[in-house]
């Protein structure tokens, strides 16, 4: 256990500094000046422009500033917002709670609904329940996040009331973005599950089990669905990857105050820093996710330790 933890945990690390880098590449060949971005160019003279922008080591080669940057970061120092020189880790963190918190409402969501869904598509196959089943997985697949999600703000906001269309604050605004993002990964696992269990049904050993006299119920919830959650649970980690790109889409839809909101912002003012940050953390949860993921795997299916 301790050889797959630490085999892991380098891949992570690799992956991290890869994002790092991948994404300081893509910014630093980006069109525009951050400078002209954070001035107004006809206030001040070109001196002075290239003042600030040497004051910021805007002018240095690619490999001195990311050499800079990553040196600081390790010491926890994500730099200042080029806009308003806002250190960058503050923010970040400031807004962090909000995106995780939707993250985490979706993923339960998606999972409730998929996992659900799923089984009972499988168990009664070729039923209405199945081809109910199939129908919320095509619709979830199909449908982009911002479209079904100013469908809901006009349902269930401005016809019927219910639920505040925009903000951040409290339980209740969470409802609508969280249902819009769940809804899209029940998608994916209902025809994950579906597919996992109807292979795993046909298994010798479900046949050795119900001629052993064990009730439907017991083979299906406790030995069939056991073997059909790793594909299940990979997805499911995906997913909330994904979860922490689409917030970026949502909460601007819906107004919400997340590191989504302000990457987007932050990409169009090209502000430097503050991308870099909320890649950062992005990458940092998505790893993590996928670590804990690897590890449900020994847990979930010894065969999975005997292997490594």
């Amino acid at each position: 256990m301790s050889r797959i933890l630490t085999e892991r945990l380098l891949v992570s690390l690799l992956v991290i500094l890869g994002s790092l880098i991948l994404v300081f590449c893509i910014l630093y060949v980006l069109p525009g000046d951050p400078v002209l971005s954070m001035i107004d160019p006809s206030s001040m003279s070109p001196e002075a422009i290239a003042n600030l922008r040497h004051q910021l080591g805007l002018n240095e080669p690619f490999y001195v500033q990311f050499g800079h940057y990553f040196m600081a970061m390790i010491h926890g120092d994500f730099g200042k917002s080029l806009l308003n020189s806002e250190p960058v880790l503050p923010k970040i963190l400031k807004h962090l709670p909000a995106t995780l918190a939707l993250t985490l409402a979706s993923t339960l969501i998606s999972t409730i609904i998929g996992v659900g869904l799923g089984v009972l598509s499988a168990v009664h196959r070729n039923r209405w329940i199945d081809v109910l089943a199939r129908i919320v997985g095509l619709f979830g697949i199909s449908m982009p996040t911002f479209w079904s999600g100013i469908l809901l703000i006009l349902i269930f906001s401005v016809s019927l009331g219910w639920f505040p269309a925009m903000g951040s604050k409290g339980f209740i605004t969470l409802v609508l973005p969280s249902l819009t993002l769940g809804f899209v990964g029940a998608g994916f696992i209902v025809r994950m599950v579906r597919n996992s269990m109807l292979e795993v049904i046909n298994e010798h050993f479900i046949v050795t089990l119900r001629a052993k006299g064990l009730s439907e119920r017991l083979v299906m919830y406790r030995h069939a669905l056991r073997n059909a959650l790793i594909p299940a649970i990979t997805i499911i980690g995906i997913h909330i990857g994904d979860l922490m790109a689409g917030t970026v889409v949502i909460e601007t839809v819906f107004s919400r105050q997340g590191i989504g909101r302000i990457l987007a912002d932050a990409i169009m003012s090209k502000d430097l820093p503050v991308v870099q940050g909320v890649v950062f953390f992005s990458a940092i949860i998505y790893v993590i996710v996928n670590l804990l993921v690897d590890i449900s795997y020994v847990f979930i299916d010894p065969r999975v330790r005997r292997t490594q």
